[in-house]
Formats: C-alpha cells, structure tokens, sequence
C-alpha cells in the first residue's frame, strides 16, 4: 500500500509537470514564454549548425544560377572614399556589371537622398555672397545638368536589369522618397483581411532613381526577440497593397514574373498567409507574417564574394559575373549592415538576401507549417504520458534509460522531420523529458528507504598497503583537500566488452572481471598507483597522489607494461576456463590535474580531474587506431627521460582539443631493447620525417618495407593509406602533419 501511495503522487507529479511546461509553450505567459520561445530558437540554431545541409538534401539540388556578392569593403572605402560614394560612382558600378553580363543587379543600399550638385551650390553661394558677375552665374548654371550625379546615375539604370532597395518601417510614421509600383496580385481581395503586418513608413529612392529601375525591393530584417536574424519577410503590406522584398524583386525580374498569388487558410476571420506562389515557378512557404525561414548554407563566404573596387578597375573576370545574379552591398563594419544570424554572430545582411534568392531558386525550404503547433503539443503530451506513468514503476538505472531512449527517440523523430524540411519544436519536449527524470529521482531518493548499509570510504580501497602505511606513519602531511598537482593517469579499458558481454551468463561476466581486475589492481599498487575507479569494464587509475612521487611518469608506463604482459599470461588462463580470450588498451597521459577528496555527504572519492585527465582517456580511445596495446602523451614521455624506449606513432589532435600533441607508443625499457629493434625505429622515425616534409615517393617505399617485414603491424599500413590520399592532393607547404582525429 505504501509504494502503491508513493507511485500515484509520483505520476500525479508527472502530471502536474506536463501541464506547467504545455502552459509554458503554449499560452506563453510573460516570463515563461519568452523563456521558452528562446530555449526553441536555440535548438533551432544547434540544428542548423549541425545538420543543416542535411535537411535540404532530399529535396532539392543545389541551383544552377550563380548568386554573386559584389562587395563595397574596407578595400573598396580605402581606395574609393568613405561611403556615399558620388552617384557617378555608382552609376560607373552599374555600367561595369551590365558589361560583365549580370543577369539581375539588387542593390543592398538606397539612395534616399539627392546628391549636391557642386555647380549650382557654388551658384548659389556667390548670390548670396553678393560675390561673382552674373555671367559667371550663369556659366555655373550651365553646368548644371553636366554635374547631376543623380541624373547621371538614373540615366544608368535605364534599359539595365537593376533592382534598388528601401526600407520599410512598421511603426514609424516618417515617409521618405518614393515607394514602386505594388505588385499585382491575382487575389488582391484577400490582401485586407491578411495575417501580414501593415507597414507605416518608409525610406525610399529618390523618384528620378526608383522611375528609372527596374524595380525596387525593401531589404528590412525583423530579428527574433535575441536579436538573430532567423526569418526574412517576402512581402509585405502597406495601403492594402502589397509589396515584394529585395530578394522576392529581384528574382521575380530574373524569373521574369508578373504577378504573384497569395496562398492564406481562413482562421477566425483572418487569411493566415501559409505561402506565396509566384505565377509559373514555384510556391514559396512562408509564416503568417509572409516571412520565410532563411536556411544558411553556412557561415560568411558561402557565396562569392567580389570587391567593388575591383569591379570599377575593370578587373573582375567575365566568367565570374556572366550570366549571375548579383547583389551589391557591404561589409564594412562602419556601414552598419552587419547582422547577427544562428550560423555567424556578425554575418553580412547582404548573404541573408542571398541565402533567400539561392534558397527559393533550389526550392531549398524549411517550413513551419499551420499544424506544426498542434503536432508539438501531441508530442509533448504522448513523451510526457509515457514518462510520467511508466518511471515511477522503474530503478534509478532503468528511468535513466528511459529517460534517455526518449529523449534519443523525440531527436531522432524531430531530424527525420527536419530532414523533409519541417521545423518542430525540439527544447521543450527535451525539457519535458529531463524534468520527469529529474523529479522521479529527486523523488524517490527523498522518500525511498535508506535502509541499505553504506560502504564505508577507506583508503584501501584505492591506495597500495604500502602507501597507506606510509601516510599513517606521519597523518599531519596529507589532506584530502583538493590541490592542483602534476601527476600521470592511467586509462585500462578491455576492447570488444560490449559484443563480449553480451556472449556471456552475468555470472560467466563477473568471473571474468574478478580475475581480470584482480591482477591489474595488484599491478598499479606494485608501482604505487592509486586506483581511481572501476567503471564497467575500464580501470582508471594514477600516480603521484596521495604521495608524491617523482618518478610518477616511469612507474605509469611500468604499469602498462606489466598490464600488457598479464593481459597475454591471462589469454592461456582464460582459454583452459572456457572463457573468452581479452585485449586491452592503455592511455596514459601527465599533466597538472586537480585532486582531492570528491563527492557527496553520502559518497565520496579520492579522484582526479582536468583536461589531461580527459586527454588521458582520448589516448585510451587511439590504441584501436593505431593497433596498439597502449599510447602516451607527449608530457608523459618526457616525464619518462630515457628510460623507455618510445615509437612515435602521430601528431594527432583528438575530439575535444584544439592543441595538437605528439602520441608515442612505449616499446620496452631501453635496457631491454636489442640492436633489431633500434635499428628498427630509427628506419621508422626517418621515413616519419620523410613523411611529415612531403616526400611522398620515398615514405611510401619506407612504409611500405617495413610492412612486408611487419605486415601484422597496422600503424604501417596507417600511413600508406594517408599517402595514397595525400600524394594525389598535395596540401600544400602550409600541412602541418597533423592528423584530425574525431572520434573519441
């Protein structure tokens, strides 16, 4: 009855947790909504930094048509001006990219205001002085039309394919400039009564430039509410007419598109905007805002990026402006174009225009569709139902995995979706899950009885008898107050133990860990080690702590090697027992780590930490790489002098470091190596050297000699098959040989 009462208040628990996080993600309370809205954003931008190209993949092949970046940089400030440039200047741009044979230029900037024509300003000036004849005036004044720059410019424009930008302001009442003709629409009636935003004001092109364009577009961003530019609109919606973006005219011009139709589902009164179709082409899926989700390619530099001021010297090849869609903004940081997007805090504004025109011209879209919000609250309630009636009836052990074969489960099924293009709702659901798992534990470790003895902590545990000893002769200088120290660890992992274990009766598996474990430990406390942590099948281990040890570096490798040779003797033992034949492999790593008495008040340890702590359970993780029993850090050779003698296998950077390191491989100790095997290695790390100076002829005969006299040795092999990809693409002076390791 008692565990009957504790299981009903854990699912009433559950309950309770599912309709406080659907509240939160759905009717949006102040804090919690926007709490939520932006724990979605960033998983949406985990998602698109992560697996991005993926959810295009299937549907669509990249565009053929070249979208182009001609650039007004620093450069092109340095050695043209500050911007505005003179509309002289500009119209010079103009006339230069119609002649390289751009199919559509868009201008990411506008031209709100005219430009001062210095003839009739010094005209001017000399009438109001009282200063200059009349016929001096009056020569000025025939210069007039010679020094319109404006005029200039628009008589650029005309007959050219030349799309301008402008502004639009959803709250500001300041109209400036002229707007172009509002796009014609096949069912204009719905435009009233549309879920898309009214806009108030605007900053537009002078009417002489807007007369004589193409076409103009607005370039307004509307970021989410933490500032990054996720959506761009496509239209927007000003005196029940409707007007297209920068990057919808421009395309519309390419595409040559008269008209445009929006497709809207009535709700409550309302025609939410679902997308907008443009006549012959394509349907282009957006918000209820006209907004289209932006699906970046990637960081900066996903488009060609081509400098103004190579364009006005003339410079620019045809080929690589000849027939493209080209958009002229800028990247100067003091021109204020500079956006923050989910794949580059500071990205171009000008690239968002582009990631739309390549997007929409691939049909490359990520769509949150009307029924996306009624599918999240389905997932949300099925994972949390499940959760919360099922984990109160499960161990700690078996709610973790539970928890975890949800959570794998909901961001699976979310990508498989984001694969198609569709964006579902991710954070919550997650937050959903780990909060049941969360209180379920919180829960039952409140109210479960904690009649089970605990095991009392005891140095022995973990420390050699020796060391103990020592420590109990003078207790004052040892204190489990943790300290930052130089030492070495161990990392002793058995390979296979997942398939092996699954061959085996659990009894047959504790028989086997018993008599591996048991001769491994005695090893490390022969060598004053101290056992860190038995985990699954894995030994970690290290020296130098508790006591100090100079010789922490070589008692280490000694281990390992020791290790190594019981690991074989253990081999025949096994084989006789009719238990399964073992490998292991060895990392060892120095450096300074954190050490000390850690825990809780109910367990405790005396263990390590630190990232060459990490790194040491990394070089466990290569001796399967290289086909070794065991690899050391280059800190740790070091540590070992000469003691050893060492076979450098790579300079490798492993997951999780930026830091490239030298891994060695020990092979014996130096007073046990005979002449064959020096002469062995010294062959070996001279055909490295050849190797790592690109001399790829002769380090593939090396290799390749030393493999027909080792062929069982892999490392050999390693580096042939690194030569093969390596001759047929030569990486330049600037490769530094190093090896990107990913896995862990």
């Amino acid at each position: 009855m008692q565990y009957r009462t504790r299981r009903i208040m854990a699912i009433a628990m559950g309950f309770s947790l599912i309709v406080l996080l659907l509240w939160a993600q759905f009717a949006r309370p102040a804090f919690f909504g926007d709490l939520s809205q932006r724990l979605e954003l960033l998983a949406f931008d985990i998602r698109l930094r992560a697996v991005g190209g993926i959810a295009w993949e299937s549907q669509a092949k990249e565009s053929a048509v070249k979208v182009v970046i001609v650039d007004i940089d620093e450069r092109s400030l340095t050695e043209h001006g500050r911007w505005p440039w003179s509309r002289a200047k500009v119209a010079a741009l103009v006339e230069q990219l119609a002649k390289a044979g751009s199919a559509v230029v868009a201008f990411d900037v506008m031209f709100s205001e005219p430009e001062v024509n210095p003839a009739m300003e010094v005209a001017s000036f000399l009438k109001k002085q009282g200063e200059g004849s009349p016929i001096l005036v009056a020569e000025l004044a025939r210069f007039e039309e010679s020094f319109d720059r404006d005029r200039q410019f628009a008589m650029a424009l005309n007959g050219k394919e030349v799309v301008l930008g402008y502004s639009f302001q959803p709250h500001e009442l300041q109209r400036i400039g002229v707007l172009p003709e509002s796009l014609t629409v096949t069912n204009p009636q719905l435009i009233p009564q549309s879920s898309l935003a009214a806009m108030r004001g605007y900053t537009a092109n002078l009417p002489i430039l807007a007369q004589a364009a193409l076409g103009s577009g607005f370039f307004s961003l509307h970021p989410d509410l933490d500032g990054v530019v996720r959506r761009a609109p496509l239209v927007a919606r000003f005196n029940n007419q409707l007007f297209s973006s920068l990057a919808l005219e421009t395309l519309r011009h390419f595409l040559l598109v008269d008209s445009l139709t929006l497709h809207t589902s009535r709700i409550n009164e309302l025609e939410t905007v679902e997308a907008i179709g443009l006549d012959g082409f394509a349907s282009i899926p957006t918000d209820a805002q006209g907004q289209m989700i932006v699906p970046y390619l990637g960081a900066k530099g996903s488009f060609p990026y081509v400098s103004a001021s190579e364009v006005l010297a003339g410079t620019v090849s045809v080929e690589a402006l000849e027939g493209a869609i080209v958009l002229v903004g800028t990247t100067a940081p003091g021109l204020f174009d500079l956006r923050s997007t989910p794949v580059q805090a500071v990205y171009p504004g000008v690239e968002i225009h582009a990631n739309l025109i390549d997007a929409i011209l691939a049909k490359r879209f990520l769509v949150q569709p009307a029924w996306a919000q009624g599918a999240d609250f389905v997932v949300m309630v099925v994972a949390g139902l499940a959760l919360a009636l099922a984990l109160p009836f499960f161990s700690p052990l078996w709610q973790m995995l539970g928890t975890l074969a949800m959570a794998a489960a909901l961001v699976l099924g979310n990508l498989v979706f984001w694969k198609q293009g569709l964006v579902l709702s991710l954070a919550m659901p997650l937050i959903l899950t780990s909060l049941l798992a969360t209180s379920n534990l919180a829960f039952g470790f409140l109210v479960e009885s904690r009649s089970r003895r605990q095991l009392k902590e005891m140095f022995g545990q973990y420390v050699p008898p020796q060391i103990v000893q020592e420590m109990s002769e003078n207790p004052q200088k040892y204190s489990f107050e943790g300290e930052t120290r130089e030492l070495t660890v161990l990392f002793a992992d058995i390979r296979g133990f997942t398939t092996l274990s699954e061959t085996l009766t659990a009894a047959d598996l504790k028989k086997l860990l018993n008599r591996y474990f048991t001769p491994m430990t005695k090893i490390i406390f022969e060598t004053r080690g101290t056992i860190d942590k038995y985990v699954g099948d894995m030994i970690m281990a290290f020296w130098g702590a508790p006591v100090p040890d100079a010789q922490h570096g070589v008692q280490a490798i000694e281990a390992a090697l020791r290790m190594l040779q019981e690991t074989e003797r253990l081999q025949l033992d096994f084989s006789e027992k009719g238990l399964p034949r073992i490998a292991i492999g060895i990392g060892i790593n120095t450096g300074l780590m954190n050490v000390g008495d850690m825990g809780s008040e109910f367990r405790r340890a005396y263990t390590v930490l630190g990232d060459a702590v990490n790194l040491g359970s990394r070089l466990e993780g290569t001796t399967k790489y290289y086909g070794v029993g065991l690899v050391v850090g280059e800190t740790t050779r070091a540590a070992a002098g000469e003691t050893f003698v060492f076979r450098e296998l790579d300079l490798v950077r492993v997951k999780g470091k930026a830091q490239a390191i030298r891994v060695y491989e020990p092979v014996c100790r130096s007073s046990d190596a005979d002449e064959a095997l020096l002469r062995e290695l010294d062959d070996y790390h001279r055909i490295l050297a050849e190797f790592r100076d690109r001399r790829w002829e002769e380090a593939r005969g090396g290799f390749s000699r030393l493999r027909d006299a080792a062929p069982d040795r892999r490392l050999y092999g390693i580096y042939l098959e690194r030569i093969e990809a390596l001759a047929g693409n030569d990486p330049g002076e600037s490769w530094d040989g190093v090896y990107e390791r990913k896995e862990k």
